[in-house]
């Protein structure tokens, strides 16, 4: 590896004092020097700077080095600059020299630099130097060492290789080299050269420890002596040289095994729909399932709101390629299927990867598939929720919802994309494919040459390309195994499209079913960028390469899964040539095809260059070791074999074709085209035409390890194999993945070190994540300068291209990024800054992934027998060669130890965690040309043995075997010392645990520890004489992984596998002294796995000994077994196993629950027995479970020896045995809390300056009753102290809290006194706002102002979900600005509006705008913007709406009682362990609490301390105690569907102990979301009753009734809790009303009982309204009004203040549960993890001690008010005319207007007719009336009507209040046509014009814009609107004006003043004045005829009687002229 380093020394003769930088750029990367603090004229810097280069260094190249004086501040100012061409450098490789700078005149000035430049090529033709001589290391100058690159995870942290290109940080600490004097402090990358000075053994150094222990003090204060690495298995495999790379810890494939998925989609409408008066239905279509909603009659805009839920069970990946289609059709019904109007796909995947894998309330847009011209038809609202196993759904509060009513804002679509989608076309070009297996048995195929006499070939391929929905295929192509199609697919989508991948198949073609042969995914994400600088999906001409199942055709192949894409494939198939591109159409291009139909059409050929220049490749392997193979294989010989792609693939590789004639190389069918071996240059081909490819292993029988596994007996003989290959030469992709997946594998590598020491809590995680940071910033930076250098090579597509461009973008940003986050890294803020780094993790994986396939995999397969037995897969990226480093594949040239996995479904569940064999394998693949270097990475030592036949001139051929002539002997020790949480592996919930450690060919076991999840073995196994091959100095870089795996042992039968760990060990060569820093070594922990999900820890420690000509004797001394019970084992020894204290535990016993039956029996003595660490103490017996499960002695101790680490302490063993008759005892179950951390006791900090102060366990929990810091941070919403003098603290309450302004609340310390003052508004100010507000609005009436007779609970209940909604609005808010802003420190600021800050403060409306405004308007009293923006919400008062547990926000109410579920039987191997529930066999509810002894004696000296209480005081007794428990539900929503139409009748049952409440009468009928509006009160004893069940049963008429869901609630903890969850405390006491008091104990009793509980002094009240509680004074009102108006003096305000603020009690303060509601989950125990639906409810309990509490409140559903709809139709204008007359042909229309309530249209009701209207004016003076019900809270319309003829009962519908008018064209003999139409909804519909000229269009489409009136509120209007219809063009146009008035009565105004409909009586409405024309001319055709003549023709016939006149003038004239005429001439 060529570089280029430049040692940077002195500066010396600067000016004047200060600090100095210096940059120093090669080649355009430059790197900056740390800063030289406080210098005066000489800097000394002496850093080192490397540049590892990918071209030779040009002689005429620049170094340009300037120094800075450096400035926090401003920016720096330039010193001078120092330039050199590094000709010399170039021909020497070595320089020092001393030179001075230039300023930016150019003119030399006096300060100097001094440097040493060195340079090392490739050959190592340039002076050579080695590693040492070249870094001298400068005396600590105290500068302190910067631990950002190398973690302190552990003491023995080796430099961990720095990367290339970092300076050496800070001044470098000594270190001494065995033998060798000084060292360079942290390997550079470590710097290989040439291969013999390789040899020379230079063996890394040992940082000198002392040193850095000092300065670990210096740094960490003092690091733990007993410190350990808590290093996860990432860094126990990490790298510390480079010989061996990473295993991989997870076994099985995790794709591939199905899981469980449910979709549940509502639809809720749809708006607009293109079409005339229609009958629309949906359908929901997810893969092949379809449901279909109800038909709703003549609307454009159904209103549906019908739920659907899919279930599924299908692996991940098929579930989220499935479509899900929404389509609406046109008047389907039985018989006919219907007119589509429109559809919208979209693939299951986008919702999955939406946040909360949700669309809410969104709106799809509908297109045609057979028409892509036409645009937009419609709109359906919907919600699509995708939950998977574990998910939880949060569905966003279900309120009333207006501002969805924006369509264009709310469209489903994920973010990012535009809401115009144009169509596009995609192109799948198919071209050929190459490679593919036999598919036919070759009987047939003998059959059939005996018949026709040619041999064909066995397969008919095609390919099939699935997209969006749609298939398509290619034509078949008869026997061809290298098939050319050249065709293209095309489908025709919209753009972006909603579905991301394409499957793209071979199948083959057969008679009876076609099978597939390979599948391909193109995931469209990965061949497009949508950034502005993106481009459009492309990819191709490129090869696909496809995987799947073995290539031998059996008739049922049993992994044919494989073949389909499912799973990992285990075989190369075939690869295919293909390409995609899309193109965006312009539809209003005349020619273009409207149907999305997939066409299929020929294309031409492309040319062979076109996907790359082919060349030859070269795979060598090397097989180091043999291990580990599964003993069921049996004793055949077994060998190895390696194929790529069908290169090397003996048995069944290729099918020769018949058609091209192949020269036949000896030992394999080399299958490639022709052209490819003409293609290979001739000489080469002359030169090597003997190199046969080896692909397989001799054959080898096995030698037993153990009695699980054998291994090969390989020792110092290795085999080797090697094939030649011939591929399109694609390495950039791949090396560009390379070097991605480098940077990303350092990322992340990191990242884990960051999060081990934020858990470990070690000090400077911010450092670390620095040093990770500069890393990422570094490798970006240098990813860019290497991938700029990929120039256009021949075969490169467009893709290749557009990604290299945005891959640089994109890395480049992020390095930029990187390095700003670095400068934000702070103390504080390491969290946040670590998940945004997470996120470039994740990117980083996403850009690595290459969509083009270059090189086919390597698959590693064990044969035995000729047949297939396990394999491994190794991507060919990964070991592929480069020249610069950072492109070569991570295991390339390594050793990699691979665990062979059995294929296919074989591989999941138990059989795919055994190993089958684990190999230690060397694989090296790069070109043919550049294979001298194949065998450099090997461990040294070896001999190359070639092929016998190999001519002697062949000195190329590569070995078939290597013989190392080098081995050492070690000794391995592996320390035994425990695991924990191990998997549960018998019946019992325990295992029986020993572990085997494997080392190379040898293997050991611990002993077996019975009845134990974990074991604490303390055992030390000893390896004697391990023989390892290879230099010594290169084992002790890079030792062999030992692997670790932990069985339970059976009394009968094999034991069983529970998990596995790799670990390495720590090395000691014979010449190196035994002792500190790296010996002895620590205990770590390494996580056991088991397949992929973890099954516990190991905490061990193992260290290889060499031993040396001394033999064992020179070794550290092993002391004997000590411990005589335990015979000849080996304990830990004492310098590794952890320092002990003596800890005391205390154990507080409360009881057990719900403990099941043992082997049928019930449970009825039970006892605990707690364990740790050997010791332990047992509870008494429970004298009768049944009567009484609890203990009657609460707290019992005993004292044990427990590590000093608080991360070594051994888990806690709780066990429950039943004690039978006769002395029998049985296990009931047990748990084991794996971290005592929690329940540790630190003593209470008598300085610390926090309120709670008491003693508190580290997570924040509570041991002592009255001690307390509370879980979450009391809630402040702004802190800022006032200065006072020390007075006592102020909290001051207003009277009325109409709009409460929340100013500060102030967090103060225990001993200060301050003021704290919490400002309420005044009423009157308020008022004047309101009307102001009206004035301005203008619209309002002015009986806003709620009354309060109507206030009743719903009110409030509404009030506070909007309140809900609001908060998580302003949440959602402060987080975007805060990422918009990316300072998290603002972010801290801004998003402090936590809901529990928001908790309860009176009605919260104007908080958010309050936030930001400080104290400025404090004086004012009131914020005066801060209301003008919304509209005044009235004053109501608000209770909590919680949208989760209550549980979740109290953490489960374990302050000082906490459970530990009992387990029972073998734990599942699903995944997530889901089938935990199962398990539990009941509960202990108890606590613990540990502490170090001896206690200090303040506490025992405490007044009232009871020593037998320990630490627990003051705890309730836990005797029975009775109860009444009051549950109110409010409602349900979500439910899953029960019955078959998609709907559920759900009703509630609860059960408590033996009582069950059933409210089956009370059912509601067809509904998902029921209002159930009960409370049910129940008396229960505790503790026989506490679990509280709550469920929601489906109603069924015949059958029983189904379970829907139901949720747990444990009230016994809730009732002991000291966050009071009995009753929650109400914000305002009030007597009487909807806010009425609930609780027995007024506020002031409460108040009372506290303040003595918890030892405080107070209450003491005061006059003028205030309280003093401790040291706290609170303001507030002191008077009450009782129900007649009458005033009186209270004090119940003042305490209830204070309760509102109980948290800021010094010492026993804590928030105490507020009047709420919660929402729980519903669970169903048969769909365990997904929830089916939620429920609103809340529990209120009253000691029956206690006075008994009031009537429950009344929360029962509001009924709805029913009211008239009076509409009056007076007169229509510009109605357009649709008819031509009969006589005349002259337009006129007969008009009617018809109208009707949404739902209700069966009750539509018609005007009469206004015939003939040429002008479009109508006059009708007609009446509709409807009568409806009406909610006004929901602002929905209640209707009840039987769903069919057959319906049991009636259904209730809720829909929103629209009014719906027609006008129609009346036709007698053919149907009416529809011309127009206006829907109002009535609480917000544009006001009418006043005039028919000022009613426009635009009232209807800028209606969001223009102000709206509620008819509810307004109670009468008239006035102008327009109808409109949509055009062919689907552009709206006016086709009408209606003059109507709309007037609203209730029921009871109704009855008093009746009207009639139509113009009937009462009130009768004038007739119309119509005109004389608008009559039927077939009713009265006289008056039809005098019409006629009358009016239309009256000058028409006046003129056709004069005309006609005329006319006989003149013919009598002609008639009588001739006879005149002759009577003149003949003078008669």
């Amino acid at each position: 590896m060529m570089a280029l380093m430049v040692h940077l020394k002195t500066v010396a003769h600067l000016r004047g004092r200060g600090d100095r930088i210096a940059k120093v750029t090669f080649r355009g990367l430059p790197f900056y020097s740390r800063v030289a603090e406080n210098c005066d004229d000489v800097a000394h810097f002496n850093e080192t700077f490397r540049w590892p280069i990918a071209s030779r260094l040009d002689g005429n190249e620049m170094l340009e080095i300037q120094v800075y004086n450096y400035s926090k501040v401003f920016s720096n100012r330039l010193v001078g600059t120092f330039c050199m061409v590094l000709q010399k450098v170039a021909e020497e490789g070595h320089l020092e020299l001393t030179d001075t700078l230039i300023d930016d005149n150019n003119t030399s000035i006096k300060t100097n630099v001094t440097i040493e430049i060195r340079y090392q090529s490739m050959d190592g033709t340039v002076g050579v130097w080695s590693d040492g001589e070249f870094l001298d290391v400068p005396d600590d100058r105290d500068g302190m060492f910067a631990f950002e690159t190398d973690s302190l995870l552990s003491g023995q942290s080796h430099g961990s290789g720095t990367s290339p290109g970092r300076s050496l940080q800070g001044s470098i600490p000594t270190f001494r080299k065995a033998g060798k004097g000084v060292f360079s402090a942290m390997k550079l990358g470590k710097i290989k050269i040439s291969k013999d000075d390789h040899k020379k053994g230079d063996e890394p150094a040992i940082l000198d420890m002392e040193d850095l222990d000092r300065k670990a003090m210096r740094l960490a204060g003092s690091l733990d002596p007993d410190t350990i690495s808590l290093a996860s298995v990432t860094a126990v495999t990490t790298n510390v040289s480079n010989k061996r790379s990473k295993p991989d810890i997870k076994m099985e494939p995790s794709s591939g095994r199905p899981v469980d998925y449910q979709i549940s989609i509502t639809v809720v409408e749809a708006r607009q729909l293109i079409g005339l008066n229609m009958d629309p239905v949906v359908c929901v279509e997810i893969g092949d399932d379809k449901k279909y909603t109800s038909m709703k009659e003549s609307t454009n805009c159904p209103y549906y709101n019908e739920y659907f839920v899919f279930d599924f069970h299908v692996p991940p990946h098929v579930m989220f390629d499935k479509i899900i289609k929404l389509s609406v059709i046109h008047s389907k019904n039985l018989l006919r299927s219907g007119t589509l109007v429109g559809t919208f796909k979209m693939d299951v995947g986008t919702v999955y990867s939406q946040p909360e894998h949700q669309f809410y309330h969104k709106w799809a847009i509908l297109s045609d598939p057979d028409d892509i011209t036409a645009g937009c038809k419609g709109y359906i609202k919907c919600d699509i929720a995708v939950v998977g196993k574990g998910d939880n759904i949060k569905t966003p509060h279900k309120a009333n919802e207006t501002d969805e009513d924006d369509i264009e804002g709310n469209l489903l679509l994920p973010e990012g994309i535009p809401a115009e989608r144009q169509w596009a076309r995609f192109y799948v070009k198919i071209y050929r494919a190459e490679g593919l297996p036999k598919m036919n048995t070759s009987i047939m195929a003998n059959v059939k040459k005996a018949f026709i006499g040619e041999n064909r070939d066995l397969v008919d391929p095609y390919v099939q390309v699935q997209f969006a929905g749609q298939k398509g295929k290619t034509s078949v192509q008869k026997s061809s195994y290298e098939p050319i199609w050249n065709e293209q697919i095309i489908f025709t989508e919209l753009f972006p499209p909603l579905c991301k991948r394409m499957k793209v198949q071979i199948r083959d073609s057969d008679k009876v079913n076609d099978v597939a042969i390979g599948t391909h995914f193109v995931d469209l994400r990965k061949i497009s960028n949508d950034g502005d600088k993106g481009f459009l999906p492309t990819m191709g001409p490129a090869w696909a390469n496809m995987y799947g199942s073995t290539r031998q055709y059996t008739l049922m192949d049993e992994h044919q899964d494989l073949n389909e894409g499912l799973g990992e494939g285990v075989s190369f198939r075939a690869r295919l040539l293909l390409s995609v591109a899309v193109e965006i159409l312009d539809t209003t291009a005349p020619e273009i095809m409207s149907s999305t139909e997939v066409q299929v059409e020929g294309v031409s050929n492309i040319s062979e260059s076109a996907t790359g220049k082919i060349d030859e490749f070269f795979l060598f392997g090397s097989f180091l070791e043999a291990t580990m193979i599964d003993r069921k294989i049996g004793d055949k010989t077994i060998s190895f074999e390696i194929t790529i792609g069908n290169y090397g693939n003996q048995i069944d590789g290729v099918s020769k074709p018949s058609s091209a004639k192949k020269k036949k190389k000896d030992g394999e069918n080399e299958e490639e085209e022709n052209e490819l071996i003409q293609n290979s240059s001739e000489d080469e081909a002359d030169e090597e035409s003997d190199l046969v490819s080896v692909s397989c292993t001799p054959p080898m029988k096995p030698v037993i390890t153990d009695r699980n596994y054998f291994h090969l007996p390989y020792f110092a003989k290795k085999p080797c194999v090697y094939i030649r290959s011939w591929w399109q030469d694609q390495r950039r992709r791949l090396y560009n993945s390379n070097m991605m997946d480098k940077i990303a594998d350092k990322l992340e590598e990191g990242l884990n070190d960051v999060q081990e020491i934020i858990k470990t809590e070690k000090a400077f995680p911010e450092r670390r994540l620095r040093g990770v940071l500069e890393d990422l910033s570094i490798g970006c930076s240098r990813f860019v300068t290497l991938a700029n250098k990929d120039v256009n090579q021949a075969g490169r597509t467009k893709l290749d291209r557009e990604r290299l461009k945005s891959c640089m973008r994109e890395m480049d940003s992020m390095g930029q990024q990187a390095k700003q986050i670095r400068t934000q890294v702070k103390k504080n803020t390491v969290r946040d800054k670590l998940k945004l780094v997470q996120n470039f993790l994740q990117k980083l994986r996403f850009l690595a992934d290459e969509p083009q396939h270059s090189i086919p995999d390597v698959f590693v397969w064990m044969m035995s027998n000729n047949k297939r037995i396990a394999y491994a897969r190794i991507p060919s990226k990964d070991i592929l060669y480069s020249i610069v480093d950072e492109e070569t594949g991570k295991d390339c040239g390594k050793v990699k130890a691979v665990f062979l996995k059995l294929p296919g479904k074989k591989g999941f569940g138990p059989a795919g965690w055994t190993v089958q064999a684990k190999l230690e394998l060397y694989l090296w693949l790069g070109l043919n040309k550049q294979r001298k270097d194949f065998l450099s990475g090997l461990p040294n030592g070896f001999e190359e043995i070639k092929a016998a036949q190999a001519g002697p001139g062949l000195q190329s051929v590569p070995p078939v075997s290597l013989v190392y002539n080098m081995k050492q002997v070690f000794q391995l020790r592996a320390h035994m010392y425990q695991a924990r949480s191990l998997f549960a592996a018998d019946s019992s919930g325990l295992s029986d645990p020993f572990a085997r450690v494997f080392f190379s060919t040898h293997s050991q076991v611990t002993e077996v520890l019975s009845e134990t999840l974990c074991p604490t073995w303390d055992q030390l196994l000893v390896f004697d004489d391990v023989e390892l091959f290879g230099e010594a100095s290169e084992l002790r870089d890079d030792p062999p992984i030992i692997v670790v795996e932990i069985y339970d042992q059976d009394t009968v039968g094999k034991a069983e596998f529970i998990g596995r760990t790799f670990a390495k060990p720590t090395i000691k060569m014979c010449d190196e002294h035994y002792g500190p820093p790296r010996f002895p070594p620590q205990l770590e922990y390494y996580q056991v796995y088991r397949g992929n999900c973890t099954a516990g820890e190991l905490l061990a420690a193992f260290e290889l000994l060499q031993i040396g000509q001394g033999g064992r004797a020179d070794l550290p001394p092993l002391e004997g077994p000590t411990d005589s019970e335990r015979g000849p084992i080996l304990p830990v020894p004492l310098g590794i196993r952890p320092v002990l204290s003596r800890y005391r535990i205390e154990v507080l016993f409360w009881g057990l629950r719900d403990l099941k039956r043992i082997n049928l029996a019930q449970v009825d003595r039970p006892r605990v027995d707690i364990e740790c660490a050997g010791r332990g103490v047992q509870s008494v017996l429970i004298q009768n479970y049944k009567k009484n499960p609890n203990f009657s002695i609460l707290v019992k101790w005993f004292e044990v020896d427990l590590p000093e680490n608080e991360l070594l302490h051994p888990p806690l063993n709780i066990r429950v045995v039943d004690c039978r008759a006769f002395g029998r005892y049985i296990l009931v179950g047990s748990h084991a809390v794996t971290s005592l951390r929690r329940f540790i006791y630190s003593t209470p900090d008598k300085t610390s300056n926090n309120w709670a102060t008491a003693a508190k366990l580290m997570n924040g929990y509570m041991v002592l009753a009255n001690g307390g810091s509370q879980p979450r941070s009391s809630p402040s919403l702004s802190s800022r102290t006032f200065s006072r003098p020390a007075g006592d603290i102020t909290v001051n309450m207003d009277s009325e809290p109409s709009l409460r302004k929340m100013d500060t609340v102030v967090k103060l310390d225990a001993t200060s006194d301050a003021v704290v003052k919490v400002d309420m508004t005044e009423e009157e100010s308020d008022k004047e706002k309101k009307k102001k507000k009206k004035k301005k609005k203008g619209g309002m009436d002015e009986d806003d102002e709620p009354d309060e007779r109507v206030l009743d609970w719903w009110s409030k209940y509404f009030a506070s979900i909007e309140t809900l909604k609001e908060t998580l609005r302003a949440q959602e808010m402060a987080q975007a600005e805060a990422e918009e802003r990316e300072d998290l420190e603002i972010a801290a600021e801004a998003a402090d509006i936590k809901i529990d800050d928001l908790l309860l403060k009176g009605s919260k409306t104007n908080q958010k705008s309050k936030e930001k405004k400080g104290s400025k308007d404090k004086k004012k009293g009131l914020a005066a913007d801060g209301s003008e923006k919304r509209p005044v919400k009235a004053k109501v008062d608000e209770l909590l709406v919680y949208n989760k547990e209550l549980e979740s926000e109290y953490g489960n109410f374990e302050d000082w009682l906490h459970t530990f579920n009992l387990y029972r039987g073998k734990a599942g191997d699903d995944d997530e362990h889901a089938l935990d529930d199962d398990r539990i066999v009941g509960r202990f509810k108890g606590s613990l609490c540990m502490y170090k002894l001896p206690l200090s004696e303040e506490i025992t000296r405490e007044a009232g301390f009871d020593p037998n209480m320990g630490m627990f005081q003051s705890i309730p007794h836990n005797d029975p105690i009775n109860v009444l428990v009051r549950v109110y539900v409010v409602r349900a929503t979500d439910l899953h569907p029960a019955d078959i139409n998609g709907k559920a009748d759900p009703y509630i049952v609860i059960k408590l102990g033996k009582s069950e409440v059933k409210d089956k009468e009370n059912y509601i009928s067809k509904q998902l979301n029921p209002v159930f509006g009960k409370s049910f009160d129940i008396e229960a004893t505790f503790p026989m009753e506490s679990m509280l069940t709550v469920s929601v049963y489906d109603w069924d008429l015949v059958g029983t009734d189904d379970l829907i869901g139901e949720t747990k609630i444990d009230l016994e903890n809730r009732f002991y809790s000291k966050y009071r969850a009995t009753c929650g405390i109400s914000s305002n006491y009030s007597v009487h009303g909807y806010n009425v008091w609930r609780d027995p104990m007024k506020p002031s009793q409460i108040l009372a009982k506290l303040c003595k509980e918890g030892k405080i002094d107070g209450p003491h009240y005061g006059p003028g309204g205030k309280v003093k509680v401790a040291n706290r004074i609170f303001t507030g009102p002191i008077e009450i009004e009782d129900e007649n108006g009458l005033k009186k003096q209270t004090e119940e305000h003042l305490a209830l203040t204070v309760l509102n603020h109980w948290e800021e009690i010094p010492r026993v303060g804590c928030k105490l549960v507020p009047e709420h509601v919660e929402t729980r989950p519903l669970l169903n125990p048969d769909k365990p993890g997904i929830e089916q639906g939620r429920i609103e409810m809340w529990v209120d309990m009253f000691p029956m001690d206690m006075p008994a509490p009031g009537p429950a409140i009344d929360i029962s559903p509001r009924k709805p008010k029913r009211y008239e709809l009076r509409v009056i139709i007076w007169n229509t204008d510009e109605v357009i005319l649709e008819d031509d007359d009969y006589f005349t042909g002259e337009k006129s229309s007969d008009i009617f207007v018809r109208g009707w309530l949404k739902g209700q249209q069966e009750d539509k009701q018609d005007t009469d007719v206004h015939y003939h209207s040429l002008t479009g004016e109508g006059n009708f003076n007609w009446r509709f009336v409807f009568p409806f019900d009406y909610l006004m809270a929901e602002e929905k319309i209640v209707i009840s009507k039987k769903e069919s003829m057959f319906s049991w009962d009636e259904t209730e519908y809720k829909i929103p209040p629209r009014l719906t008018l027609q006008v129609w064209d009346a036709d007698h003999f053919s149907a009416d046509d529809f011309l127009g139409a206006i829907e109002l909804d009535l609480n917000r519909f544009p006001r009418g014009a006043k005039t028919a000229k000022q009613c426009s269009l635009d009232m209807i489409r800028n209606e969001h814009e223009l102000p709206t009136i509620s008819i509810f509120k307004q109670k009468r209007v008239k006035g102008w609107w327009p109808f409109v219809a949509r055009d062919e063009n689907d552009e709206m146009e006016l086709t009408g004006k209606v003059e109507a008035e709309l007037h609203l009565v209730t029921a009871e105004e109704a009855e008093k003043s009746p009207v009639g409909l139509g113009r009937n009586e009462p009130d009768p409405l004038e007739k119309p004045n119509r005109p004389d024309t608008t009559f039927l001319w077939f009713l009265s055709p006289l008056k039809a005829i005098r019409y006629l003549v009358c009016n239309r023709y009256k000058w028409l016939i006046i003129k056709i009687v004069l005309a006609l006149l005329l006319l006989i003038m003149l013919g009598l004239f002609l008639y009588s002229m001739p006879g005149y005429l002759v009577k003149k001439l003949l003078g008669a």
